[in-house]
């Protein structure tokens, strides 16, 4: 097995990883919006947030098998990387991802990353995979999704006056592109209560989220060809920000949006805001976004709270991952 990394300046092994992607799609997961050479040149230049991992084209035999990904963050789990793992449909079976296991362990390794997470879709392939490979499963992710144009007539407006009633202390801003200055400790702040959502039994500390990480995710974003939206929810009598939800949408194709972080600080709970927040995006983007169709939205199976709020706002299910670690 032979591990090429590459670079986002490497046309051709670029678009031959979005073959790969695609390809894997197509069988594991046809729901899943495909990947692109620009969305995936962005991702290799950008991240999440301004870290990006590392790639690589896998080939066995003078053949080009799979790709591999190595993710990481040097703001906190410095201990941590993922792997995504795609072998070609028709070379499975055959060894090959054990290979570029065994060749991703060494990489990880000379990283000092020695606790390892993997993700696939729930079936028997995944869980004999992880299996035989020394991983053990840790926690159950599901794939929601809201198609706008199929949702009831008035259900957003509805969902949002109904939360307004048990949220009247509270005022709700938009914010397209970057968060104000002054606002961006505030927004830090609430962004870390992400850390009181289950985490069921993976490995990982608390993800910090200092005001610099703030601005990095948001340039990443923006920079990457997203349009990207804001709504914060702030207390009108101390002014204190309680709460935010992010979506974004493709620019390259502009049907198709992402749910990111919603989250409420903890002192705010029970006013419902966490509904407001987000139908209150659905009415945005309605009005400057008419041509969006789905925005995608991923939870832990166990995260009930949200899971609730999720399918109030017409989200369903489209798939399960299941994340595994071990340590080499």
């Amino acid at each position: 097995m032979e591990l090429r990394e590459f670079g986002p300046d490497d046309t051709a092994s670029v678009e031959a990883c979005v073959e790969v992607c695609n390809a894997c799609l197509r069988v594991d997961s046809p729901w899943q919006h495909g990947d692109t050479p620009y969305r995936r040149r962005m991702e290799m230049i950008h991240a999440w947030d301004g870290e990006p991992g590392r790639l690589f084209l896998a080939h066995a035999g003078g053949r080009m098998v799979g790709t591999l990904s190595i993710d990481y963050s040097n703001y906190d789990n410095l201990d941590l990387a993922w792997l995504g793992l795609d072998i070609l449909p028709d070379h499975r079976r055959q060894g090959h991802g054990t290979a570029v296991l065994e060749a991703a362990y060494e990489i990880c390794r000379e990283m000092g990353r020695p606790l390892l997470g993997i993700a696939g879709w729930e079936s028997e392939q995944t869980l004999g995979f992880a299996a035989a490979t020394g991983f053990e499963l840790k926690s159950q992710a599901i794939n929601r999704r809201q198609r706008l144009p199929e949702l009831p007539a008035g259900l957003i407006d509805k969902l949002y006056d109904d939360a307004l009633a048990q949220a009247g202390d509270y005022e709700l801003l938009r914010f397209f592109g970057r968060t104000p200055e002054e606002l961006v400790d505030e927004v830090s702040r609430i962004t870390d209560a992400i850390n009181d959502a289950p985490l069921d039994d993976l490995e990982l500390e608390d993800e910090v989220y200092p005001p610099h990480r703030i601005r990095a995710y948001e340039t990443a974003q923006i920079e990457s060809g997203f349009r990207f939206r804001r709504v914060v929810a702030r207390h009108r009598t101390t002014g204190e920000l309680a709460g935010h939800t992010v979506v974004t949408v493709d620019s390259e194709r502009p049907a198709i949006g992402d749910q990111h972080d919603t989250a409420v600080a903890r002192q705010h709970r029970g006013h419902r805001l966490g509904v407001l927040l987000k139908a209150d995006m659905v009415r945005w983007l309605a009005e400057d976004e008419p041509q969006l169709e789905t925005i995608d939205t991923w939870n832990a199976e166990s995260n009930d709270h949200m899971v609730f709020v999720n399918e109030q706002l017409g989200y369903r299910i489209m798939g399960r991952e299941l994340d595994f670690q071990r340590r080499i």
